[in-house]
C-alpha cells in the first residue's frame, strides 16, 4: 500500500496536539465542576475512587476508538493504493517497425518510414477496449521502445519518434516482438533492449501455428533482410508459440536509389519475403497502401482472452469508512457509559 507521505506526517503530527489539547479541556472540566460541588466526604470519595478504577478500562475504550479512527482518517487523506490481482479479458498486439535506412526511400508516401507510420496509426486509431499495443523498432537488431500498453497516445509518441538508422534483421525484430510479448504476459516490467541484447532462451513446446488467437505481431517492412538472425528461423520461432505475423510491405517493386554514406543503393520492396513470414506463421500480407484493410482485418483475426493483471487501485473509500466506524463506534460506547461523547 502506497501513500502520499508528506501531508501524511503533517496529518498525524496533528493527532497527538489535539489528543493533548482535549485532555487538558478536561481537566479544567472537571476542575469546574469540583469547584462547583465542593469536597466530598473522604469516604465518598473512596468509594467514587473505586467505582472509577472499576470501570476505567472501558472508560479509556471509547476515546482511545475515537484516536484511532482519526488517525485512520488521516491515512485516508493520503489517498493509499493496494496492489490487487484483476482479471480481465485481454488481446495483445505489437506494432514492429524496420528502422533501417532503406526505410528513408521515397518510393512510399512521402518516404517508405512515412508509408509504415500512417498504417500504423490507422491500427491504432481503431483500437478496441481490452486490446494493450506494444511497439518494436529494428535495424541491425531489435530494440522495444514501448511496452504493451492500452494507451493509445503512448503508442503514437513512439511511432513518431522512429526514423532511418542502418542496416535490417527482420529475425531480430521478430525475436524482440516475442521477447517483449513474453515479458508482457509474465506481468514482468519489459526493459529495453541494446544491440547485445540475447535472444529469448526459453524454448517453450511448440503449438499448431496461429493458435494463439489473442497475439498478432504487425511488421511494417520492405522486405530487404541484411543481417541475421534468419528471418525464416525466427518466424518459425513465432509459428512454435502460435503468434501470428501480419506483414505490411511499404515501398515499391520498382524501388528507389538511396545514397547511404557516399554508396549509391538500389532498394525495391521485397514482397516475396514478407508473404513467406506471414505464411508460416499463418498472418497475412497486405500493401501499406492499404493501410485500411489491414487495419480492419487485424482486429477481426484478434481475440481475446482472460488474464489476471497486478494493478493499483486506490483505496481511499475503504479506509475512511473504516475510520468513521471506529469513531461512531468510540462515540457510541462513551455516551453508553458516560452519557457524553469522549
Amino acid at each position: 500500500m502506497t501513500f502520499l507521505w508528506p501531508p501524511l506526517l503533517l496529518a498525524v503530527l496533528l493527532v497527538p496536539l489535539g489528543i493533548l489539547v482535549a485532555a487538558r479541556i478536561e481537566r479544567g472540566r472537571r476542575g469546574r465542576v469540583t469547584a462547583l460541588v465542593g469536597q466530598r466526604s473522604e469516604g465518598s470519595a473512596a468509594g467514587a475512587a473505586a467505582k472509577a478504577r472499576g470501570r476505567r478500562p472501558l472508560d479509556r475504550l471509547a476515546p482511545a476508538l475515537v484516536v484511532i479512527g482519526m488517525l485512520v482518517l488521516v491515512v485516508a487523506l493520503a489517498r493509499p493504493q493496494a496492489t490487487v490481482a484483476l482479471p480481465r479479458l485481454e488481446g495483445t498486439l505489437m506494432l514492429t517497425f524496420d528502422v533501417s535506412g532503406s526505410m528513408a526511400a521515397t518510393d512510399g508516401t512521402p518516404s517508405r518510414m512515412d508509408e509504415a507510420k500512417a498504417a500504423a496509426k490507422a491500427i491504432v486509431d481503431r483500437q478496441p477496449p481490452g486490446v494493450v499495443i506494444g511497439v518494436v523498432a529494428f535495424s541491425d537488431a531489435g530494440l522495444a521502445v514501448q511496452a504493451p500498453t492500452n494507451d493509445a497516445a503512448k503508442v503514437e509518441a513512439a511511432i513518431n519518434r522512429m526514423a532511418p538508422t542502418r542496416g535490417t534483421s527482420l529475425g531480430g525484430g521478430i525475436l524482440a516482438s516475442l521477447d517483449a510479448i513474453a515479458k508482457a504476459a509474465a506481468g514482468t516490467p519489459s526493459d529495453y533492449y541494446s544491440n547485445r541484447s540475447p535472444a529469448p532462451s526459453a524454448s517453450p513446446q511448440a503449438v499448431a501455428p496461429g493458435s494463439d488467437a489473442s497475439t498478432i505481431i504487425v511488421l511494417f517492412s520492405d522486405g530487404e533482410n541484411t543481417t541475421r538472425p534468419d528471418p525464416t528461423t525466427a518466424s518459425q520461432a513465432a509459428a512454435d508459440r502460435g503468434i501470428r505475423i501480419v506483414t505490411i510491405g511499404v515501398g515499391t517493386a520498382a524501388g528507389a536509389t538511396l545514397d547511404l554514406e557516399g554508396f549509391k543503393v538500389q532498394s525495391s520492396l521485397d514482397e516475396a519475403a514478407l508473404q513467406q513470414i506471414a505464411d508460416t506463421t499463418k498472418g497475412a500480407y497486405y500493401p501499406g497502401s492499404d493501410s485500411a484493410a489491414a487495419a480492419t482485418a487485424v482486429y477481426d483475426e484478434l481475440a481475446q482472452q482472460l488474464v489476471v493483471r497486478s494493478e493499483p487501485l486506490e483505496v481511499t473509500a475503504l479506509v475512511a469508512a473504516l475510520g468513521l466506524l471506529l469513531i461512531v463506534a468510540g462515540g457510541a460506547l462513551s455516551l453508553a457509559r458516560t452519557g457524553r461523547l469522549p
